[in-house]
């Protein structure tokens, strides 16, 4: 059984993890549309495969590119650094380059028999309208008015969306078989009960059309006061307002109230147009940056932190002009909406058309004036179970989340007349409900280069000239070209985690990220998991050092491997360990071991490891001498001898402890103080387990003896430059990346440093001894390795690490070679792995044996 904290470790992972979290564009958006997803896509010059990507969730690409209020760009991870990204003119610029109705998906599943009647063509009518008639119900729409498209045809001016674009977008669902019936008003042509009597299932997505004027103010019923529905639907349908004046005065701070001052200065007769708003200067306006940016460009005059005291209307009953007061507060101290005003600070201002903006509502006429009741998941009428509710008239406000509202009532809709459980299974986060995302990168996380000069401005479509576009109703903000598309999209820092699986070249062999496959450990049992998976961790913690979270992954499958030996009586259950552990057993077996100490007590007690010795016996040798030429001969000792590291490393913990205990009875009877490495792994096996200090003899020479004296500045004329390789194990042992560069340094040899180096570094392959059994993936890693290097020429100091990047094809050195070697030259290559084995290690013993006599 794993031991507690393991079990611990994984959920902690699987709770935290952001390896399946989406980004917040995604989880932004009502709908759940990738952006980052369709923004790749286009960054690869696949616009026809975006454009399909965008339709799969939204049939309205091009209206959403120019009106949604892009929630997904509030959730966009750059918009904390500098600018978001411009999620939904990208999304225009592809609609509008990319969509042809000649590739619209007009599938739908066979028809069921059932009939459907939708009540409003807006958004969430329209999308509750398509995903019925997908389902195969026969779907018709009413619609009062004489056009498509509800309040995104009578309310957003034509300026911002042309209306040629709202019939081509809804001609989809007239190639989808969806009927139309204009003209016709529900409780007034057509009644809701004549509905129910010839509809399976009723969808009611009335907008809200009743707009609201302040009606505490005296003279509110004068003549020239309007709301700002019955302004903008007039202004839609005409592109004029018959009874509006010369000043025109829009009161509210949000888009509608921004729409209206637009528009205003856009009728034949206005020569002026205000808005005036309670907060305290522009800043603080819930309208969109943008839209207020345009109406300060077009010339509409604010008039910030006021409200209207008194309406003065002429000798006609007709708006003259209007007393404003000073707005102190809007919120009080509860935050409930309850402005303070000094009415003694006041303006009068002239003007003839007044235009309230302060909300809207819907008409419940349908329903004799009684507000609709449903269910707040499923949308369903808590009245009558065949009618669902969506749009303005349910919950949402704003274009794609009525759309993502006319889905869900649909989803609910279709099962209600399957019969089935209408909200089993499903997830209001995943159904339009706004969502939050654990994905979060540092900005140390980021993409490499996602900060440079270049990516920093947020691109704008060119917009007509100020003077000009007042004039007219034409569109005033253009499509990306291609080039401002593509600048913008190279913006999008595709927030995505799953560092560690780009890093990792195992995990994504078992998984998606490590959330799922440790959720999967935790609901199976380790012990009914692949064993293959935690022996194929090579150790080398770089999952852990590319997390922002840090987590453990290593220590849970190094766990694993001891359990799954307990329960294989001692031994790894894999058969490829097999040759593993009789190679072990050799190297610390006696025939391959020896011990010579100093001559008098060995101060020193050089371990060379298993492969220096098994490759280079001659260097065993050098070394052995450096260290009495410069400590005193009395002084050093030697134990060629295994350490069991390998053995510890598949998990057999007692194994390795019998295996260690015999090298430790060496060192105990040398009665040596400090213990000199050539391995990386040996150099921790004894940290951990010897009691001793222990030293590299990288770090002895730069601390302590310094090189051989002959071979100072050796190098000086080698055309060689090297690369050097760190090992993975002793990655956080800084003291021996910077004493092998200061001996490259002090041997004369030039050097230039590789990519991922130093604590970064990657495994050579050989790490957790992964290529006993998955030779297919000790052979990626070995390569991608390689593929580091910036020279053909590369040094190590671990044996294992040498032979790895010689079989990545580099010319491999092991830094003994140059310590204790002639200058090295390009014309010295040569293949030196295949010198490798156990007759190496019995002619190190045999070198070593010399000295017990001398």
């Amino acid at each position: 059984m794993l031991r507690k904290e393991i079990i611990e470790n994984m959920e902690h992972i699987v709770n935290n993890c952001m390896g399946d979290s989406k980004a917040g564009c995604t989880t932004g958006c009502p709908m759940n549309t990738d952006p980052k997803e369709y923004i790749r896509l286009l960054r690869e010059n696949k616009g026809t495969e975006a454009i399909k990507f965008i339709r799969e969730n939204l049939f309205i690409p091009k209206i959403l590119g120019r009106v949604c209020a892009h929630p997904c760009e509030k959730g966009c991870r750059r918009g904390e650094e500098d600018n978001s990204i411009a999620i939904a003119s990208l999304k225009r610029y592809i609609a509008d380059n990319y969509d042809d109705s000649n590739l619209w998906d007009l599938s739908k599943k066979p028809t069921t028999g059932k009939k459907i009647a939708v009540i409003g063509s807006g958004p969430a009518g329209a999308q509750g309208a398509l995903t019925l008639a997908k389902e195969g119900h026969e779907v018709t729409i009413f619609e009062k008015s004489s056009l498509p498209g509800g309040m995104m045809r009578f309310g957003i001016p034509e300026y911002r969306l042309p209306r040629e674009i709202i019939d081509e977008e809804y001609s989809y669902l007239t190639k989808l078989g969806i009927k139309f019936v204009f003209n016709t008003e529900i409780g007034k042509d057509i009644s809701m009960e004549e509905l129910e009597k010839n509809y399976d299932g009723i969808l009611v997505t009335l907008g809200k059309q009743l707009g609201r004027k302040d009606n505490s103010l005296e003279n509110i019923h004068g003549k020239g006061i309007f709301t700002a529905v019955e302004f903008l639907r007039e202004v839609s349908a005409t592109k004029n307002f018959q009874e509006g004046g010369e000043n025109i005065l829009v009161v509210g701070g949000g888009d509608v109230a921004m729409d209206c001052g637009r528009s205003a200065l856009r009728l034949p007769k206005t020569k002026n147009s205000f808005v005036i708003f309670l907060e305290k200067d522009i800043e603080s306006l819930t309208a969109s940056k943008h839209e207020v940016l345009g109406a300060i460009e077009e010339g509409v005059k604010f008039i910030p932190s006021s409200g209207i005291k008194r309406i003065n209307l002429n000798s006609k009953g007709k708006v003259a002009s209007i007393e404003t007061k000073k707005c102190l507060r809007i919120f009080d101290e509860n935050h409930n909406f309850s402005p303070l005003f000094n009415e003694e600070i006041s303006e009068i201002i002239p003007v003839d058309t007044l235009i309230f903006s302060i909300g809207q509502m819907v008409d419940y006429n349908i329903f004799s004036g009684e507000k609709f009741q449903f269910d707040r998941n499923t949308l369903q009428s808590l009245k009558n179970e065949k009618i669902f509710f969506a749009g303005d008239c349910a919950t949402s406000a704003i274009v794609v989340g009525a759309m993502a509202e006319g889905r869900r009532a649909g989803k609910s809709l279709d099962r209600y007349l399957k019969k089935e459980d209408i909200w089993a299974g499903r997830k209001i986060e995943e159904e339009g409900g706004y969502r939050t995302t654990k994905l979060h990168l540092p900005t140390e996380y980021l993409p490499e280069g996602w900060d440079a000069q270049e990516k920093i401005s947020r691109r704008k479509g060119k917009e007509l000239n100020p003077e000009e576009r007042v004039k007219t109703f034409l569109e005033v903000e253009s499509t990306f070209t291609e080039l401002e598309a593509m600048e913008e999209a190279s913006r999008c820092l595709q927030c995505q985690c799953k560092l560690c699986m780009k890093e990792c070249m195992m995990m994504p062999e078992y998984t998606s990220c490590p959330k799922e496959l440790f959720q999967e450990y935790l609901e199976k049992g380790y012990e009914n998991m692949d064993m293959n998976i935690a022996y194929s961790c090579n150790e080398c913690s770089q999952c852990t050092i590319k997390c922002p979270n840090s987590f453990q992954i290593r220590e849970n499958f190094m766990e694993m491997r001891k359990e799954y030996v307990k329960a294989n009586g001692g031994l790894s259950p894999l058969e490829g360990h097999t040759a593993l552990d009789d190679g072990q057993e050799l190297e610390c077996s006696k025939k391959y071991s020896i011990s010579v100490p100093g001559k008098k007590q060995s101060k020193y007690i050089l371990i060379p490891g298993c492969t220096v010795p098994a490759s280079f016996p001659e260097l065993v040798e050098k070394t052995y001498n450096h260290m009495k030429e410069t400590l005193g001969e009395e002084n050093v000792g030697i134990i060629l001898q295994c350490c069991g590291k390998p053995t510890k490393i598949i998990g057999e913990t007692e194994l390795f402890e019998e295996r260690y205990s015999r090298v430790q009875k060496e060192i105990e009877a040398m009665e040596a103080d400090i213990i000199v490495t050539l391995c990386p792994s040996c150099y921790l096996t004894y940290e951990e387990h010897s009691g001793k200090k222990v030293i590299s003899y990288w770090d002895l020479m730069k601390e302590e003896i310094g090189i051989p004296n002959l071979q100072k500045n050796i190098g000086k004329d080698s055309d060689v430059i090297f690369n050097v390789h760190d090992s993975c194990p002793t990655r956080n042992v800084t003291s021996h990346h910077d004493s092998i560069r200061w001996i490259i340094k002090e041997l004369g040899y030039k050097m230039e440093e590789m990519n991922n180096i130093r604590e970064n570094t990657r495994c050579c392959g050989v790490g957790g001894m992964l290529g006993c059994i998955n030779g297919e993936l000790f052979e990626k890693i070995v390569n991608r390795r390689a593929q580091d290097a910036t020279q053909e020429q590369i040094i190590s100091y671990c044996g294992s690490c040498r032979a790895s990047m010689e079989l990545g094809g580099l010319d491999s050195l092991h830094i003994l070679q140059l310590i204790h070697g002639k200058c090295y030259m390009k014309s010295d290559r040569e293949l030196r792995s295949p010198n490798y084995g156990m007759k190496n290690r019995l002619k190190t013993k045999a070198i070593l044996k010399t000295y017990l006599n001398k």
